[in-house]
């Protein structure tokens, strides 16, 4: 079996699928998982297209920098074991940061790769592991392609006046300015889109990605024209763990009269707050939903509360707004929170119906509902795959 190695690294994590490429490029992948605790006691869990899954613990023998590799040696090895006519004809990478330069899935090489180190400083959480599975591939296959696909490039359709701070052209001119990230999640689902909600997919069109990272991006005719993430993946809406949006004074008045660095400030903005911070219980969506504690409750409040409020922003930089859509583990499966950002979004015309809500259809607009209002689910690994086959010719 000829097929496309999807990776999407993390700093603790390795996420893997296989797409078959013959007799064409298949939408679902024949087998997928993940590696995680890397860099701890690191375990592989995968499930095959017939739903069995594996599991089995990962031997390492480096140190940190080097557990990537031996998480990938370990995945090849098994796949060998489980797939005896395997052949992996190139690999595809989900890489954060594309910078202004990347604005489309590009082939790496020695070149390309020194000029996306130079854009770690731009995603230090997220752009070095991406890359680095990139060298582990290259050390262990060097033969076959390896291509990016960056969460950045759907958002360079942006207007300049949409991607641009407030603040010194200098720092403009920089490189400080609005990218957004969830973008081969929102690719995908703007190609879903005619095919769901019919002409207005072509008119403005607000997508929300809600999971443990969460997002909104504005569209006309398929194209991103806003986002609520920006120069990095902090921004917009409150996340799993991750703030959102955050008055920056409140991060002057910490260093100032709590005396905390960056790394104190860097964990907060990031791994303490949102979801977890607020509920003081869980950055589960799940686990808050089915919670009677009143911290819980205000969680998921605040959470509905910052999508209506981010769903104004976007319909303003739409022009309108024809649909909204949600996707993410969040926005595919927790019905609760999509009734209440609906009702926050009434005055917007946005009125979803009750059963087929509950029901995870694929429409939930109600049959008054100015607005129409859909689920579809996202598929980041086919679009790297898809993007992987185009720009290679497979």
């Amino acid at each position: 079996m000829k097929a496309i190695l999807v990776l999407n690294a993390g700093s603790s994590s390795l996420k893997f699928a296989l797409f078959p490429t013959e007799p064409q490029l298949a939408e679902k992948p024949a087998l997928s998982g993940q590696v995680e605790g890397i860099g701890a006691n690191p375990e592989l869990t995968a499930r095959d297209a017939n739903g069995e899954r594996h599991h089995e613990p990962v031997t390492t023998s480096g140190g940190q920098s080097e557990q990537h590799r031996d998480a990938l040696t370990h995945l090849f090895r098994w796949l060998a074991a489980h797939n005896p006519d395997l052949e992996i004809v190139a690999a595809g990478h989900r890489i954060v940061h594309g910078g202004i330069r990347f604005s489309a899935p590009t082939r790496l090489d020695g070149v390309t790769m020194r000029r996306l180190e130079r854009l770690i400083p731009l995603a230090p959480l997220h752009q070095p592991h991406n890359l680095r599975a990139v060298h582990a591939v290259s050390a262990l296959l060097p033969e076959i392609p390896q291509v990016g696909c960056f969460d950045t490039a759907f958002h360079r359709t942006q207007p300049a006046v949409a991607q641009t701070f407030a603040i010194p052209r200098e720092l403009t001119a920089a490189g400080v300015k609005r990218y957004g990230f969830h973008g081969l999640s929102y690719d995908y689902v703007a190609r879903k889109l005619p095919e769901v909600i019919g002409e207005r997919a072509s008119g403005a069109v607000v997508i929300a990605h809600l999971g443990n990272g969460a997002s909104m991006t504005a569209l006309r005719d398929g194209k991103s024209v806003a986002s609520t993430m920006g120069f990095t993946a902090v921004e917009g809406l409150m996340m799993g763990t991750r703030t959102g949006s955050l008055d920056p004074g409140v991060l002057l008045y910490l260093m100032e009269q709590k005396g905390m660095d960056l790394k104190a400030l860097t964990r907060l903005l990031y791994k303490e707050s949102g979801l977890l911070g607020v509920s003081g219980i869980s950055q589960d969506m799940r686990t808050l939903l089915n919670s009677e504690a009143p911290e819980a409750k205000e969680a998921v409040d605040l959470f509905c509360y910052r999508i209506a409020r981010e769903l104004g922003s976007l319909a303003a930089a739409a022009g309108g707004l024809d649909a909204l859509v949600f996707t993410g583990g969040i926005g595919e499966h927790a019905a609760p929170v999509r009734e209440k950002a609906a009702a926050l979004s009434a005055w917007l015309g946005v009125e979803i119906d009750p059963q087929a809500n509950a029901a995870h259809a694929s429409r939930i607009e109600s049959a008054g509902s100015r607005v129409a209002v859909a689920v579809i689910p996202t598929n980041e690994e086919g679009m790297i795959a898809r993007y992987t086959a185009e720009v290679l010719e497979l």
